[in-house]
C-alpha cells in the first residue's frame, strides 16, 4: 500500500486512526504559532512533533474537502509514517539532540517537487499520478537533515501555469481547484496556491512552493502571507518540474518573515546537479533586525502603482511606516526603459521549457512520457479529464521550438536579464543610490472564473522574476476583506538587506490575520 492519500479521495482514505488522531489534536489549539513558539512549546514539554503532526492532520481534515473545502492539499504521507518520522524526532529532542529551527516541525511541498517516499510528483496533473521519483530533490534532502517533517504535497496551478493562455490559477486536473481561505469565492492565485493557503489556514506551519514570474509573490500577497523569492541559484532546482531555468526558484511561504528565513536557510546549499547553484555563507537570521528600516534609502517604483484605488491608499499609509522608522524613501520612479523585457521573457520561457522538460524527465523518469511532446499527445487523449476548461496552447507553442530558433533564444535571454536587470532594478538602485525597491505585491483577489481565466489588474513580480534577483513579499493589510502585499526587491544577492527591511515593516505593522474559516453556502 503507497504511503499517500490522494486529494479528490482525501475524505475516503483517511483511516479510522488517523480520524481518530485528528480529533484529539483538536484539543491543542496551535494555530499561528511561529517556528520559535513551536520549539518552546516542544522544548517545555507542553506538546511533541507528534501532536504538532496530529494537529495539523486535524486542520486538514476538517478544511481541505470539508468545512471550506479548500483544497489545498493534494497528498499526505500516511499517518503512521508520519508519527514514525515525528517520534523519531521526538526521541532526538529527548535525548539533547535539536537538529535547529526546524526539528520536529512539519513542512508542505508544492506537488512539483520531487519525494522518494512514495508519494507522486503531479505537476498538479492527472497524467503524473502514478509519478514517483527515484530520490529526493536537493532541497528536500535538506530540510529532512535539518529535521522537518515532509508532510505532503500541496495542490497547485496545473504545470505551474504553463499550460493554457487562458487558465484559471489554482486549478489542477489532479487536485481540483484550490480557494481562498478569506472568501472561497476568490482566487489564491497561484502557482503555488495551495502551498500558501495552507500557511495561511493554518494547515501547516511552513510550505515551500516555486515561482518563474510571481508564482511565489501573487499567492502570498493574496493569502496574507510571506515569502522570500530569492536570488535564482541560491536554492537548487534538482528534482523540481521546471518551467524556466532562468528563472525557477523554490522558496518559502510562512506566516512570519523569521519563519521564512528558517526555512529558506535550511535549503540553501551549492548542488553540483544545478549549474546556476552557488554556495551562500550569509546567516540569514543576524538579519533579523528590529531597526531594519534605519537608514535605508528606500525606492518607491510608482510605475508599479495605479490599478486599484484600494490598493494604492493602504501603500500610502506605509510610506509613513518606513519613515518613522528613520528610513529615507525616494518617491515617484520608473524603470528607465519602461518595463520592456516581457517579449524576451516569453521566448525564454517557452524555449526553455521543452528542453528543460526534457531533462526532468531523464532525472526522474516516468514510463510513458519523456519528452513535451508526449504530454501534448496525452493531455489531447485524456482532454474530459484533464482540459475541461481550458487548452494546451503554451505547450504547443513551446513544442514548435527548434534548435534553429537557438541564436535567438539566447539573444532574448541575454536582452530580458539586461532590461530587467543591469537596465531596470540595477539602474533604478545606482541612479538614486539606493538600497532595494518597494511596491504593491500585487491587487486583491478577483473572482475565480474557469469559464474565462484569471483578470489581473498588476503586479510588482516581473522585474526580480526575468532578472533572477531576490524579492521578498509581506503583509501591509487589507483591502475590505482581501489581503495586501508589500513587496521589497533589489539587486542579486541582495536578501540581507531586503530582510532587515521586510522584517523591520512586519514588526512595526503586525499586519498578518489568519482567516475565519467555515463552511461554505
Amino acid at each position: 500500500m503507497k504511503k499517500w492519500f490522494v486529494g479528490y479521495l482525501f475524505a475516503l482514505l483517511l483511516s479510522v486512526g488517523a480520524i481518530a488522531h485528528a480529533a484529539v489534536a483538536t484539543e491543542l489549539d496551535l494555530q499561528e504559532l511561529s517556528v520559535e513558539q513551536l520549539q518552546q512549546g516542544m522544548a517545555a514539554g507542553d506538546f511533541t512533533s507528534v501532536d504538532v503532526v496530529n494537529f495539523y492532520l486535524a486542520r486538514i481534515y476538517q478544511h481541505n474537502q470539508d468545512g471550506a473545502n479548500l483544497r489545498a492539499v493534494n497528498t499526505l504521507l500516511d499517518t503512521e509514517a508520519l508519527h514514525d518520522i515525528a517520534k523519531k524526532l521526538d526521541a532526538e529532542r529527548a535525548a539533547g539532540n535539536v537538529r535547529g529551527p526546524l526539528h520536529g516541525i512539519p513542512v508542505l511541498l508544492k506537488d512539483n517537487i520531487d519525494t522518494a517516499d512514495g508519494m507522486p510528483n503531479t505537476g498538479g496533473s492527472w497524467l503524473l499520478r502514478e509519478h514517483f521519483a527515484p530520490d529526493d530533490a536537493f532541497i528536500v534532502q535538506r530540510l529532512r537533515a535539518a529535521g522537518a517533517i515532509i508532510m505532503g504535497k500541496a495542490n497547485l496551478s496545473e504545470w505551474a501555469n504553463f499550460r493554457s493562455t487562458a487558465s484559471a490559477s489554482g486549478w489542477s486536473s489532479f487536485g481540483g481547484q484550490v480557494k481562498n481561505p478569506f472568501d472561497t469565492s476568490r482566487t489564491a492565485c497561484g502557482s503555488s496556491s495551495g502551498s500558501a493557503v495552507a500557511v495561511s489556514a493554518n494547515f501547516v506551519a511552513l510550505a515551500v512552493g516555486t515561482e518563474t514570474d510571481g508564482s511565489l509573490t501573487c499567492p502570498a500577497t493574496i493569502n496574507g502571507v510571506v515569502t522570500i523569492k530569492p536570488t535564482v541559484g541560491l536554492l537548487s532546482r534538482d528534482g523540481i518540474i521546471p518551467i524556466s531555468s532562468s528563472q525557477d526558484t523554490a522558496g518559502p511561504l510562512t506566516r512570519t518573515v523569521r519563519d521564512a528565513v528558517y526555512l529558506l536557510s535550511a535549503m540553501t546549499g551549492q548542488d553540483s546537479a544545478d549549474a546556476a547553484s552557488f554556495d551562500s555563507e550569509v546567516d540569514f537570521t543576524a538579519h533579523l533586525k528590529a531597526d531594519g528600516l534605519r537608514g535605508k534609502r528606500i525606492g518607491i517604483v510608482r510605475e508599479l502603482t495605479g490599478y486599484h484605488a484600494g490598493v494604492d491608499a493602504l501603500f500610502e499609509q506605509q510610506l509613513v511606516v518606513l519613515r518613522e522608522a528613520g528610513a529615507e524613501v525616494v518617491d515617484d520612479l520608473s524603470f528607465p526603459n519602461g518595463r520592456n523585457w516581457g517579449g524576451d521573457e516569453f521566448t525564454v520561457l517557452l524555449h526553455e521549457f521543452k528542453a528543460d522538460m526534457q531533462s526532468y524527465f531523464e532525472a526522474s523518469p516516468h514510463p510513458d512520457y519523456t519528452t513535451l511532446s508526449d504530454l501534448i499527445a496525452a493531455n489531447q487523449a485524456h482532454a474530459s479529464r484533464v482540459m475541461p476548461w481550458f487548452g494546451q496552447e503554451l505547450f504547443e507553442m513551446a513544442e514548435q521550438r527548434t534548435a534553429k530558433q537557438q541564436e535567438a533564444y539566447e539573444q532574448a535571454r541575454a536582452d530580458a536579464k539586461r532590461k530587467a536587470g543591469a537596465e531596470g532594478i540595477d539602474a533604478l538602485l545606482a541612479a538614486h543610490d539606493l538600497d532595494l525597491l518597494i511596491a504593491p505585491t500585487g491587487g486583491p483577489a478577483w473572482k475565480t472564473d474557469l469559464n474565462t481565466g484569471d483578470h489581473f489588474l498588476g503586479s510588482a513580480s516581473g522585474a526580480a522574476a526575468v532578472a533572477g534577483y531576490p524579492h521578498i513579499s509581506v503583509p501591509m493589510g487589507f483591502v475590505h476583506h482581501l489581503p495586501i502585499g508589500l513587496s521589497f526587491f533589489g539587486t542579486a544577492k541582495s536578501e540581507p538587506i531586503l530582510i532587515e527591511a521586510a522584517y523591520d515593516f512586519e514588526q512595526r505593522t503586525q499586519a498578518r490575520r489568519a482567516p475565519q474559516l467555515t463552511a461554505p453556502f
